[in-house]
């Protein structure tokens, strides 16, 4: 339940944590900012934490930990084989899933490495409510083809339905005939789309695509990295869940799909990656796999005090008190951001705050990459590092043309109990000014393109000198103050 402020103009997300142990922060000169992302090739993957004030690029293994999963990395049983942390990571994932049969991974990509081995032949299809970047990468390289089916909705950038996240079920069904289920390879649920704005999926329309998958014969796969946001989602926003308690829909999750995967980055708040299922045979035809790429099958390429740690996080992911603070936090910047009249993804979804960068610099073409020069932009005025979620997340087709994205996003992600208010709303100050002095950015072209997954390694350099022209005017506004 919420906390309702006696003065509501003091109404603002509550922390249900305080903080004990704090990192030292640099807030750089902007001269020395434009300097730091020209260097890192207008990447903001490569520029270096020491030049970062709000780490905004992801939720991913940079959330906070409780003091209990703390205390738990100091119990950890660091055996090879037969391990008593792996029993009791087991023991968490059949408390919150209700499933034994579990694998582990090294994190989320690698448990798509294996689905993909496991599943993916020439030829195939998976289909899917919207891609991630790992996952069809893995696909494409076994000569498989991603199919995305989300409901048109979720493409609006600005609407007021609770789940645009959701399949097109009769796009589903349609593609299952088409393609025949023999080329199906699986049907994969993104329990909140990434690339799309981190929008949940309803309860009703994911027990629907296991129905259809059921009903067709076709394997069904929910990515759970984010689902204790997309719980938080159901639990505020379908009625259906509104009284279930958090462990009901894990459960109801689990006993419906095949297979269920995620990265322990986000859910769990820790490192690492496990595979699960309520049918042994998923799991078996998958293990072999596993010491393969990642490692014996009671560690599976992870440390054990990262296990340790991502056991304890799953159990407290049941507690609303737990998943709310990522939702609440986004939600607030995000109003805050609306309120400015700067153009984001609405409803606010998890991961982050999404900047619909197409409303920014509206005439610059996409291959001049406007979501990662406005992430350049956000850069320079604060000192905060976003992630390009546009066109440079896309991959060429093969024949070498550019695929544009269908939305051209800049997220800044909100790590869970990391940033204070005040940060937050130093950030909704900073892209403020960036919105106002929009007329100012420029594009990007590239100098340095990998053939994958190049929004990690690739380089590019402003068109022109928009960026001396921004980080100027910054100075003229702000003067001496940093």
């Amino acid at each position: 339940m919420a906390v309702k402020f006696y003065r509501p103009e003091n109404q603002v997300p509550l922390e249900m944590h305080k903080v004990r142990v704090v990192q030292k922060l640099t807030l750089l000169p902007v001269e020395e900012r434009l300097r730091a992302i020209q260097e890192a090739g207008n990447n903001t993957f490569l520029l270096q934490n020491k030049d970062i004030y709000m780490d905004m690029i992801t939720d991913s293994g940079v959330n906070g930990m409780s003091d209990k999963q703390v205390a738990a990395m100091q119990v950890a049983d660091d055996s090879y084989a037969g391990s008593e942390t792996w029993n009791r990571a087991k023991a968490a994932i059949d408390e919150v899933f209700g499933v034994t049969n579990v694998l582990p991974a090294h994190q989320g990509r690698a448990a798509e490495n294996i689905l993909a081995e496991a599943f993916v032949k020439p030829g195939m299809v998976t289909l899917m409510n919207f891609h991630f970047t790992t996952t069809k990468a893995h696909i494409t390289r076994l000569g498989g083809e991603v199919v995305e089916l989300v409901d048109k909705k979720g493409l609006i950038p600005q609407s007021d339905d609770p789940f645009k996240g959701d399949f097109d079920l009769e796009a589903l069904r349609k593609a299952i005939d088409d393609y025949t289920p023999e080329k199906v390879a699986f049907v994969r649920v993104e329990s909140g789309t990434n690339l799309i704005g981190g929008q949940p999926v309803s309860l009703e329309n994911m027990m629907a695509v296991c129905d259809i998958c059921h009903e067709k014969g076709v394997v069904s796969v929910l990515d759970a990295s984010l689902l204790q946001d997309n719980v938080y989602f159901m639990k505020m926003r379908e009625p259906r869940c509104k009284y279930m308690e958090t462990k009901e829909i894990y459960r109801l999750l689990a006993s419906r799909f095949d297979i269920i995967y995620f990265s322990a980055r986000k859910l769990g708040f820790s490192r690492g990656g496990f595979i699960l299922s309520s049918d042994k045979k998923w799991t078996d035809m998958m293990m072999e796999f596993v010491p393969l790429f990642e490692g014996f099958l009671t560690y599976g390429g992870m440390e054990v005090r990262s296990i340790e740690a991502a056991a304890q996080g799953l159990l407290e992911s049941l507690d609303m008190e737990y998943i709310n603070q990522g939702p609440e936090f986004i939600a607030y910047l995000a109003k805050e951001l609306d309120d400015y009249g700067v153009p984001v993804i609405k409803p606010a979804g998890g991961l982050g705050v999404h900047l619909n960068c197409s409303e920014f610099v509206p005439e610059m073409p996409h291959n001049q990459y406007p979501a990662a020069a406005v992430g350049a932009a956000v850069y320079i005025a604060g000192g905060i590092r976003g992630m390009e979620r546009g066109t440079v997340s896309e991959q060429r087709e093969p024949d070498g043309s550019e695929r544009y994205a269908e939305l051209e996003l800049q997220r800044l992600a909100v790590p869970r109990r990391v940033f204070t208010l005040s940060q937050i709303k130093y950030c909704a100050d900073r892209v403020k000014w960036v919105w106002d002095n929009r007329k100012l950015i420029g594009g990007l072209q590239w100098t340095q393109e990998p053939k994958v997954l190049r929004f990690f390694f690739g380089r590019m350099k402003e068109i022109g000198y928009w960026q001396e022209e921004l980080a100027k005017k910054f100075r003229q506004d702000f003067g001496d103050s940093l």
